[in-house]
């Protein structure tokens, strides 16, 4: 729909702007999610409005989004996956790199050769950026092997296919076994015992075997089902012939079969190593079935990965076979439950479709289900991370109407995205608030009535219940974000003004005190997006500034009476009483908790002072007081950022440190005797006792007001402690 692709029809232009405005809000869960409950006004209104050439947006697509060999992988599932159990080669990205387009089609044999063996993945880093910097990636294509537990290794080689198998092999740690005379019976009843098969290939000078690279890969993709052997029968003929072969043959022995027993082993006609792998996975004994007899009695103490079927169990049935091998370190069982024949059990957990749940040991009604991709790597993660945390599926028998104890409930629909990348962050917060708070998931396609009762107009909406009073979670969908929403509904950072309270506490300030204004609407979109950063940059300055909101939507005749004309306004009041309306806004283009607090701190008065190359030497090196020092240059942008923190400091340590600050650019010789190098530097001068002290002090590795405080703290103890031990000695 492009206007460069076409360029004949006049109303390309217009409805393609509909199209980018569509797009920009789409494509952001916050947008989306405002769209939906206050429509267009709770829209910027130059969203979408302009529009790059066509040739700006070809690349922007990502290289392998709908292969079928190669598994994209975002932040949401990344961590899931490389901690799954499967050995995993991905390959980080970018769509404008010339290279990495290179090598799509080397990656996507790689992928086919290796198929089931390994996993191949890719990440889109112009999708994925954070996620990208975070694993250390600062070129493209970036290869690494990641392995759960270990180190992740990066490839460095030669970019072709041959060479990046090779490599890739070195990693499975399976091994093949080859059987004799000496171990062949111990090692095959070794593994019986243990109720795992053996697939053996003969191999002799007629009739064909598994080479050498099919077995290890074979070894991989069957590890802890099967074990793989061969057996030379040139050397080893008796025993062949004691296994009735006497030419080349591949054979699975599942665990107790025998050779008399007709039909117990599978004699494989195939050397294709995937065609081994589905037939010995078939023939594999399925997942235990749980009955409505037997349901109760085995999930009440102990953790389960329940797979609930309605008669549509095909593929992925066989591949749920390998779940318990790769769930048996974490001692989770994994069973199947058959819909059709035990319908009443299945309705009785408002289970109407097929689905996989995790049940943690406490009951058949404490348990959750799998909302993610249906593949091994991403119910893997979701069972390892779901037993451990302490999120619940809701259903109208267990949903916490009574609120006795605090809950977070979040409601959502399976098909939303941003749904789907909150829950592994809601389990994260759940193990973190243990005991304090209880968390539940809602599903509102199933759910309809209850989510109607609550007004949830949109997903995901995450809800606080807390006794008699609701509060509507609007903060990023993070763990960090949920846990500091949380901390501030407990101890409130942001004082809620009316306008009584604010002729009381912010025109009626007392002397010295400053207060920071948010004045907004409910239903503004640059609002709801600050609200978040202004409860944490109230928690950054909390001591220094008190901080307010008031709701203009509420009170809009008193904004207008206090000249508020658009939201959000910020507004500061300074500790000047004698004006008690004089006010500074706030213009700057960015509102993010980090930026606001530099803005607001800078209004702060100064406790610490400026040093002269004299005053250095006389009240620094050479005084009685123990001082700090900020070492800066006025150019520099990093020392612009700390002077406001620093004023912080010296607020922080006065009467205990005095602060001091060292312009670098005028006093240049001062700062290059005491060895400074960059800008900013803190350096601690302790007064211990004698009238002259080193130079270069001592260096506070910190930016951060609250840490170099505590620094400084712990410091003085130290030289406390070792003056009184000074003392009785001398006594």
């Amino acid at each position: 729909m492009h206007p460069d692709k076409n360029p004949g029809d006049p109303s390309a232009h217009d409805r393609f702007l509909q199209v980018s405005r569509a797009y920009e809000v789409l494509k952001d869960e916050d947008l989306r999610k405002k769209y939906d409950k206050y429509g267009e006004k709770g829209l910027d209104e130059q969203q979408g409005g302009r529009y790059e050439s066509w040739s700006y947006y070809r690349y922007d697509f990502g290289i392998y989004d709908d292969d079928l060999e190669v598994i994209t992988l975002d932040r949401g599932d990344f961590e899931a996956a490389v901690n799954s159990g499967e050995i995993w080669f991905i390959n980080f990205y970018f769509p404008r790199c010339s290279h990495c387009h290179q090598l799509a089609p080397t990656w996507r044999e790689v992928a086919k050769e290796m198929e089931g063996v390994i996993r191949i993945g890719a990440v889109n880093c112009g999708d994925n950026n954070r996620l990208c910097r975070s694993k250390g990636i600062t070129s493209y294509p970036s290869l690494y092997i990641y392995r759960t537990g270990q180190k992740p290794e990066k490839y460095h080689g030669e970019r072709s296919k041959e060479n990046l198998v090779q490599f890739s092999m070195q990693f499975i740690t399976t091994t093949v076994t080859e059987l004799w005379q000496g171990n062949v019976f111990s090692e095959i009843e070794g593994a019986f015992s243990s109720g795992l098969g053996w697939l053996i290939t003969f191999c002799s000078e007629t009739g064909d075997c598994l080479e050498s690279r099919t077995r290890l890969q074979l070894a991989g993709m069957l590890e802890g089902l099967v074990k793989v052997g061969w057996m030379d029968c040139t050397t080893q003929e008796q025993l062949c012939e004691s296994f009735q072969v006497s030419g080349g043959a591949t054979g699975f022995f599942p665990a107790g079969s025998s050779l008399q027993q007709q039909g117990s082993v599978l004699w494989l006609q195939t050397l294709d190593r995937k065609e081994i792998y589905s037939q010995v996975i078939d023939h594999l004994p399925d997942l235990e079935l749980l009955t409505n007899d037997s349901f109760q009695r085995k999930l009440a103490r102990h953790r389960w990965l329940v797979s609930f079927s309605f008669g549509d169990r095909g593929l992925a049935s066989n591949e749920y076979k390998k779940l318990q091998a790769l769930l048996r370190n974490d001692h989770i069982q994994v069973g199947r439950v058959d819909c059709l024949s035990d319908a009443e059990l299945c309705r009785s957990l408002y289970i109407h479709k097929s689905c996989l749940a995790v049940f943690k040991g406490l009951g058949i009604h404490d348990f959750e289900i799998h909302h993610g991709k249906d593949v091994l790597y991403n119910i893997v993660g979701f069972a390892k991370e779901s037993v451990n945390a302490h999120v619940t599926t809701l259903r109208p028998d267990n949903f916490p109407s009574d609120r006795k104890e605090p809950w977070l409930v979040d409601f959502f629909a399976p098909w939303c995205p941003p749904c789907q990348a909150l829950l592994p962050e809601l389990r994260k917060a759940s193990i973190q608030l243990a005991g304090q708070m209880k968390f539940g998931t809602l599903d509102c396609t199933i759910h309809h009535d209850l989510c109607s009762m609550y007004n949830i107009q949109a997903y995901p909406t995450t809800v606080i219940f807390n006794r008699s009073s609701v509060h509507e979670y609007e903060g990023h969908h993070s763990a960090d974000g949920i846990l500091e929403f949380i901390q501030d509904l407990v101890s409130p950072s942001v004082v809620v003004l009316d306008p009584d309270s604010f002729r009381d506490k912010v025109k009626g300030r007392a002397e010295g005190q400053i207060w920071a204004v948010d004045f907004y609407a409910p239903w503004c979109g640059p609002c709801q997006a600050l609200m978040p950063e202004w409860r944490r940059m109230a928690r950054l300055i909390s001591g220094q500034i008190l901080v307010g909101s008031v709701d203009c939507q509420r009170f809009q005749p008193f904004c207008q009476s206090q000249g508020v004309r658009s939201y959000p306004e910020i507004r500061l009041y300074p500790h000047n009483t004698r004006q008690p309306d004089r006010y500074m806004s706030y213009n700057g283009w960015h509102r993010d908790a980090q930026s606001l607090k530099l803005w607001v701190l800078s209004s702060l008065p100064r406790v610490s002072v400026d040093l002269t190359p004299e005053s250095y030497r006389s009240l620094v090196l050479s005084g009685r007081e123990h001082w700090v020092v900020d070492f800066y240059a006025p150019w520099c942008g990093p020392c612009q950022h700390f002077a406001p923190e620093f004023e912080v400091l010296a607020r922080m340590v006065k009467g205990e440190v005095r602060a001091g600050k060292v312009d670098c650019q005028a006093h240049y010789q001062t700062c290059q005797s005491a060895g400074v190098t960059a800008y900013p530097t803190v350096r601690f001068y302790p007064y211990i006792g004698t009238t002259k002290r080193h130079q270069s002090g001592e260096y506070v590795n910190s930016r951060d007001a609250h840490v170099i405080a505590d620094v400084l703290r712990q410091r003085l103890e130290q030289l406390s402690k070792q003056s009184h031990s000074k003392l009785k000695d001398e006594l």
